[in-house]
């Protein structure tokens, strides 16, 4: 029994023995087989490690001179912006210019948005928006509003006969000129009634009607003239627009070569600026309603342009239309309008020559220093204008062929 178990147990020694050896030579073989394999796979793959690299150093290096190449075209355009504003501003007339192109673009954008929310909102449109676009996109120099009445039907024949070139005449001047020219009436009261009717086949006969959607009447005159501004901005397309009542005499011409002179100002109101008295007695003539916002009584008026005749630029003309919701009323026309520009970076240009009197508007024209605007101070306008308008226009006007030779 107890050699069995010894012999057993040796077998067993024996066997385990032989397990042990064969266990430490396998893993002196696999850590043999380890070096080997790193030696190995160290000397036979040495490029793609190198080529690993290069390409790294070839993206940077292209990232470098790329970054270069970024760096000296932005300074080439930063130098070529640098140059371009320098010429710029040495030449005044090219600052002008810029200037008045970046408000135009304003204004348009502006008068865009208007539009649109007028649209938006549901607001009528007068049908005599509804123009072909071949006239909405034509530039035109200046755009004439005549000021008239129901009443008036004689003193605009004698315009007519004067200063207001007739039918063919008058188109010719506007595509060869760029200058529009229309007698500025809204409606009746009842309309369609006679008033409306008579003034309808008075355009039939005559073509030269702006028809505003306005109720006549004296004491709407502020209204009349933010609507015949507003009107004619939508309608035409000028650089001017200008105001006139129909019994002073206007030299077209002149007028026309004025104006040009103002082309590069954005924001420029014109006439002959004045500044009464603001009258606070009920009954008498101009008589303000609102005096007391003006101050103490006695206090005068800011200065504006005189009501017979002035002109104001499209950027201006744009900011009525745009605004002509909240702009406020006066009762008196030419005080609304001065108002309308308090606080806006406005150019007031007072220019005597668009206020002469009927007698020194004679001996100035043949000084050669022709008026732009004759009429008498004691009547507001040409007095008995429908009467002596002929006689005012042999004495101060500026020639039948002027217009024909002008270049504006």
């Amino acid at each position: 029994m107890s050699l069995k178990h010894h012999r057993g147990g040796g077998g067993l020694e024996l066997s385990a023995s032989k397990s042990f050896v064969s266990k430490k030579w396998t893993l002196f073989l696999c850590i043999g087989f380890f070096c080997a394999g790193i030696l190995f796979s160290d000397r036979m793959w040495p490029e793609p490690e190198a080529n690993i690299v290069s390409r790294d150093t070839v993206a940077s290096d292209e990232r470098m001179r790329l970054e270069s190449e970024d760096c000296d075209s932005s300074k080439g355009l930063k130098r070529e912006a640098k140059d371009i504003l320098g010429e710029v501003y040495k030449s005044p007339d090219a600052l002008q210019t810029l200037d008045k192109t970046i408000s135009n673009l304003e204004t348009e954008l502006a008068a865009a948005r208007a539009a649109q929310e007028s649209i938006v909102n549901g607001s009528p449109v007068s049908d005599d928006f509804k123009l072909p676009e071949t006239v909405t996109k034509r530039k035109y120099l200046m755009v004439v509003g005549v000021n008239t009445a129901f009443s008036s039907r004689k003193r605009r024949d004698s315009v007519r006969a004067t200063w207001m070139p007739p039918g063919e005449d008058r188109k010719k001047l506007e595509e060869e000129k760029g200058i529009v020219m229309r007698f500025v009436i809204g409606h009746s009261a009842t309309p369609g009634g006679i008033l409306d009717r008579a003034i309808q086949a008075e355009e039939s006969k005559h073509g030269d009607f702006l028809r505003l959607d306005h109720v006549e009447g004296y004491l709407e005159l502020s209204a009349k003239t933010k609507t015949y501004f507003t009107t004619a901005f939508a309608l035409w397309d000028a650089d001017f627009y200008v105001k006139v009542d129909d019994d002073v005499h206007v030299n077209i011409a002149t007028l026309g070569a004025e104006l040009s002179r103002y082309r590069m100002k954005p924001r420029v109101y014109i006439g002959c600026m004045k500044s009464g008295p603001v009258l606070a007695q009920k009954g008498v003539r101009y008589h303000e309603p609102e005096y007391w916002k003006f101050g103490e009584e006695g206090n005068k008026y800011f200065r504006h342009a005189t009501g017979q005749l002035y002109a104001i630029s499209r950027e201006l003309a744009s900011y009525i239309s745009i605004n002509q919701n909240v702009l406020h009323k006066y009762v008196n026309e030419d005080v609304s309008l001065g108002s309308w520009f308090l606080g806006l970076d406005v150019e007031h240009v007072d220019d005597r020559r668009l206020c002469c009197g009927t007698t020194d508007c004679e001996w100035k024209a043949q000084a050669g220093n022709i008026c732009v605007a004759s009429f008498d101070w004691s009547c507001s306008g040409i007095c008995r204008s429908a009467d002596r308008m002929k006689d005012v226009h042999r004495r101060c006007g500026e020639g039948p062929n002027a217009l024909l030779a002008a270049s504006f």
